[in-house]
């Protein structure tokens, strides 16, 4: 089962007052959380086990990893505001475990669980002293960070994952700000040694001015949409398709960013 690109880069952090970057951030999970739970409350009984846009994995798969994501991070919060070396999972094997567990529950039990989970992660931040923000977690990829970044990468996970679920939700959904910062994340990324041996490729986004470069060398190839449709080729949440191409060449195949 695969679980494409999710983990943003490290947020920048222009604003020094990180509690109120937090807030502003938690403020933006839990509208994010409440559109996805409304989506959830609308699968149907079978829908649940059906496939997502994720090979391999169901629906209920999907719900079940956005819901020991949170928990994952309560554990990380708490260790910022401890001070103690508190891992995000126990083990890969135990994150694995509670997907799959978790996976086959019908959809009231998925629902319950989001909404109990997400409850958690909020009543975990809400703990944190404003010094614990500047605190630094580590990710269970290795990655260091402040916990103040801890609230984004939430958000990517309920955005990227509500449209994983392939139940109405689409990329045109994301908000514009998660989709503008994701794709500097992104390409950056692919600017950088994730893209070696990528072609260099020109990206415009029409709607936002957005403007960048992935791959090495002289571009050769211009790609234009709207940044969300970017994105969504980006991050594995399209072929790209739709995507204006200058010259009609066709796109080249991205390396996996998870």
């Amino acid at each position: 089962m695969t679980d494409p690109q999710t983990e943003p880069q490290t947020e920048p952090q222009s604003d020094p007052d990180l509690p109120a970057v937090a807030a502003r951030r938690l403020a933006e999970v839990d509208e994010s959380t409440r559109l996805l739970l409304r989506t959830v409350a609308g699968i149907g009984a079978e829908a649940v086990a059906g496939p997502s846009a994720l090979p391999g994995w169901t629906r209920g798969h999907v719900l079940a990893h956005l819901a020991r994501n949170a928990d994952s991070l309560v554990n990380l919060l708490d260790g910022a505001r401890t001070g103690a070396d508190i891992p995000q999972y126990p083990s890969q094997e135990a994150r694995d475990r509670g997907i799959e567990e978790g996976a086959p529950r019908p959809v009231e039990e998925q629902l319950a669980d989001l909404r109990a989970s997400h409850a958690r992660f909020g009543a975990a931040a809400a703990l944190l002293p404003d010094d614990a923000w500047a605190a630094e977690v580590k990710h269970r990829s290795g990655a260091v960070f402040p916990a103040a970044e801890l609230p984004w990468r939430r958000l990517a996970e309920v955005e990227y994952h509500h449209v994983d679920l392939d139940a109405g939700y689409t990329p045109a959904h994301w908000p514009e700000e998660f989709a503008t910062t994701e794709f500097r994340q992104l390409a950056g990324k692919l600017a950088g040694p994730a893209g070696t041996g990528l072609p260099a490729v020109e990206l415009l986004a029409e709607d936002t001015a957005e403007r960048a470069v992935i791959g090495a060398g002289t571009p050769a190839l211009t790609v234009e949409g709207p940044v969300r449709a970017l994105l969504a080729w980006l991050s594995g949440r399209s072929d790209g398709a739709a995507l204006r191409r200058t010259p009609g060449a066709d796109l080249p195949v991205l390396p996996p960013l998870g």
